[in-house]
């Protein structure tokens, strides 16, 4: 049985060019998409948390969640195989189920997509002059930092694709080598008991930690977001070399390198110091661990520039990825057409790339200029988590749904396309209803925020911009004859 193509449908808006296809290869999809996640900006802030919420049994927890992260990266596998269009989960739940579901899936996509580069463009700044031992809060080299950053990851994201992927082979090479070799100088520092040191033992491997108080649950809440931009490699499958069957693929490569990179730093640098000390150095832990292993202060340095290189791969690939997105959706006229024009020089969506640097940019002068809105920011970053966790169930229920004939059709399907990727959303479903009810006040009503505005878009979509998208009918895989 061979996967199915999605029908075209009418009334797309027309595009002079095209992106690039054949551009990329999977290797280089992979590390679009492990940059999207951002290890090294994830170990930095999560370390200690994770520490305080599983008692030093993060080891475990990280492994166990990236199995239902592993089941959602097949789902989203199986449906680029019927449909690999860069607006993925936008048309694939539209196809599917419905499509103003589909919409507002597109709509979490981007906000979160958007949102979530907001995070590194925000910390690139004390990044970077923690690698000349600057003051990391000056306000006005922060700003020329991050605004630096965008104009220059902006230009290279319009060159094209081939050049933003190997500038993230280079990016990602050099910044997991540096992750990977401190890690494992951290474990060999913890395995010969240096003074200080919290020494391994059976708890760091078990559900609950040191003297069973670490919360199962709270470690889920962090781990789950740490897992979180894997789906980047979708977005540009119309770029990549076999656009059916790679950009799946990059996906589970992303998760299961992910996985290994998360697991090996906690177990390497969880150890090397109290909790009370790295706690108290939380602000720039990787820094003050290279400082501590090196004896120097240039340990801190080699790690201070592993995660500036982290967050300017995370902003380079948000600004791609964001684009790939506006373009996808405007392609159905479901946001304004203009966004789906493609440069007939870089074949890359030129106006898609600028208005999402330009909305990150002013987001990000907003949020270092004015520092009574941070706490405002704050809590819509904190959201993005749930943003990610919400559409990546909603995708797995539509590729549950696309693929219901074959579920039944033998023990394997069943399995893989049905029972194991709805274990996934109860899981991820769960962990983003428990997010939810534990945040603050304000938290919820900024994530009604971004249901609202999904709403409004809708109904300019569909009754202002008149999008075709909403017309199509419902599609399912069906034995071929």
């Amino acid at each position: 049985m061979t996967e199915q193509t999605a029908s075209p449908i009418a009334g797309m808006a027309p595009a002079t060019s095209r992106l690039e296809p054949n551009a990329i290869s999977v290797a280089q999809d992979t590390l679009i998409g492990l940059a999207d996640t951002g290890p090294t900006v994830s170990v930095s802030f999560s370390l200690v948390l994770l520490i305080a919420a599983t008692a030093y049994a993060a080891p475990l927890v990280l492994a166990i969640t990236a199995i239902p992260m592993l089941i959602i990266a097949n789902a989203y596998r199986r449906l680029n195989l019927w449909n690999a269009n860069c607006g993925a989960s936008f048309e694939w739940v539209g196809r599917a189920i419905n499509p103003y579901l589909g919409y507002m899936t597109g709509w979490l996509m981007l906000a979160g997509t958007l949102f979530g580069t907001l995070t590194p463009v925000t910390a690139v700044g004390p990044s970077v002059l923690a690698v000349f031992n600057s003051p990391a809060n000056s306000r006005w080299p922060n700003i020329a930092i991050a605004t630096g950053l965008i104009l220059v990851m902006t230009i290279i994201s319009i060159v094209g694709i081939r050049i933003t992927a190997r500038t993230q082979v280079i990016i990602g090479v050099v910044e997991y080598l540096i992750l990977i070799a401190f890690a494992v100088w951290g474990l060999t520092w913890l395995l010969g008991h240096h003074a200080g040191t919290m020494p391994i033992t059976s708890a760091w491997f078990s559900l609950h930690g040191i003297g069973s108080k670490g919360s199962l649950v709270g470690g889920f809440l962090i781990t789950v977001f740490m897992y979180s931009g894997w789906d980047g490699t979708l977005y540009v499958n119309e770029e990549v070399k076999h656009r059916r069957e790679n950009p799946g693929r990059a996906a589970m490569l992303a998760v299961a390198i992910a996985g290994v990179l998360f697991i090996l730093a906690q177990v390497g640098f969880q150890g090397v110091a109290s909790y009370n000390k790295l706690n108290a150095n939380s602000t720039s832990v990787l820094v003050y661990i290279g400082h501590l292993l090196t004896g120097s202060g240039v340990g801190g340095q080699v790690l201070a520039f592993a995660l500036a290189l982290s967050v300017i791969a995370a902003t380079g690939v948000g600004i791609v990825l964001s684009a790939r997105i506006m373009y996808g959706i405007a392609s159905y006229r479901a946001l304004p057409s203009s966004l789906a024009n493609v440069s007939p020089r870089f074949h890359t969506p030129l106006v898609a790339t600028v208005v999402a640097s330009t909305v990150l940019l002013a987001l990000g002068w907003v949020y270092l200029l004015t520092t009574s809105v941070q706490s405002a920011f704050s809590y819509v970053l904190n959201n993005t988590g749930i943003l990610y966790a919400t559409f990546y169930c909603i995708t797995a229920l539509a590729a549950m749904v696309y693929y219901r004939r074959r579920v039944m059709s033998s023990f394997r399907d069943a399995l893989t396309l049905g029972i194991l990727p709805l274990a996934s959303v109860a899981f991820l479903g769960y962990v983003a209803v428990k997010s939810i009810l534990s945040a603050p006040a304000a938290q919820k009503y900024s994530l009604l925020g971004f249901v609202v505005v999904g709403l409004i878009l809708i109904l300019v979509a569909r009754f202002g911009l008149r999008s075709p998208f909403f017309q199509i009918k419902r599609e399912s895989w069906t034995p071929e004859s």
